[in-house]
């Protein structure tokens, strides 16, 4: 099957990966971007994509972005990148201005990546299911995929476990370290999300997506740890530790931005697992383990490579 999509996000990490995948099965893929003479941009567009310049903060600048697309993927969010103060308004209005113009331009189904977690804490997790919400009631029907942490080399959360295994001889230990969490490899993400356009059925539906392991953060630190050949590191119980106070310590110790490790650690707050098996039921994909979704990402680590 082949036609065009329209990728949003596409000089981030999924998008960038998504674009390739689409690009390498058939699709003809145009790429969204802020400003095309970015440096990532540009590497796009040198790569062969169609490139429309716009903002969804910004309706106006949407015009054609969807022309001629049977479909549309929507990979944006702030993860806590400055921005404006309410960023969750900001985050709804961005999607339903998307929406309006891919109904109104033709497009045949939008496709979208939030968290999992029922009634989250985070008021990031908050903001992505509300995304979804807007994109929904204002636009074509939506295929709303929902995962917990995607491990792959330039994530941000497989980032900061590397980090805290790499730097810190021993770590202290908060509540939240023992929260269940159901990680899933970027390849069989991408699966997904890909396979999305030729599965009827998802359209207008919400589907859970996750690998075969449920683990707590400390598990995947320990499993981290293995994958590199280090030893395991020492972790001293500090329970009454917040999320705000071990994102700023991330901050510290790591190279993850504390606005960045804020929604990430916020995220662990509570439990983030499939919970209806009844969307990844509709794909004939087996996603990989955990263990081997560390390995690959770790092989592919453009910061380890280097070294």
């Amino acid at each position: 099957m082949s036609g065009r999509v329209l990728v949003t996000g596409a000089t981030g990490f999924i998008g960038g990966r998504l674009a390739a995948t689409l690009a390498g099965s058939g699709w003809e893929v145009r790429c969204l971007v802020r400003d095309r003479s970015g440096a990532r941009a540009q590497a796009l567009e040198r790569e062969g994509f169609d490139l429309h310049e716009g903002d969804v903060l910004r309706p106006d600048t949407l015009q054609g972005a969807g022309h001629g697309a049977d479909a549309a993927y929507y990979l944006i969010h702030s993860m806590g990148r400055g921005g404006p103060k309410d960023f969750a308004a900001s985050e709804r209005a961005a999607a339903a201005a998307f929406a309006r113009m891919a109904r109104t331009e033709g497009i045949e189904r939008v496709i979208y990546l939030g968290g999992l977690g029922d009634r989250p804490q985070s008021e990031h997790l908050r903001s992505r299911h509300e995304t979804a919400l807007a994109l929904r009631g204002s636009g074509p029907p939506l295929t709303y995929f929902r995962a917990g942490m995607v491990v792959g080399p330039q994530s941000e959360s497989y980032r900061t476990l590397r980090y805290l295994v790499q730097r810190l001889p021993a770590m202290i230990a908060p509540a939240w370290l023992k929260n269940l969490t159901q990680p899933i490899a970027i390849d069989d993400t991408l699966n997904y999300l890909a396979q999305a356009l030729m599965v009827d059925q998802s359209a207008g539906r919400e589907i859970q997506i996750g690998g075969p392991d449920v683990l707590t953060y400390g598990e995947m630190l320990d499993r981290m740890a293995d994958v590199l050949g280090l030893r395991r590191r020492p972790r001293i119980p500090v329970p009454l530790i917040t999320p705000w106070l071990s994102s700023l310590w991330i901050g510290l110790v790591t190279p993850v931005d504390a606005g960045v490790a804020r929604p990430l650690i916020e995220g662990l707050s509570l439990s983030t697992v499939v919970t209806d098996l009844s969307g990844m039921k509709l794909f004939e994909i087996e996603p990989i383990n955990f263990d081997e979704a560390l390995r690959r990402a770790v092989a592919e680590d453009p910061e380890l490579a280097v070294r």
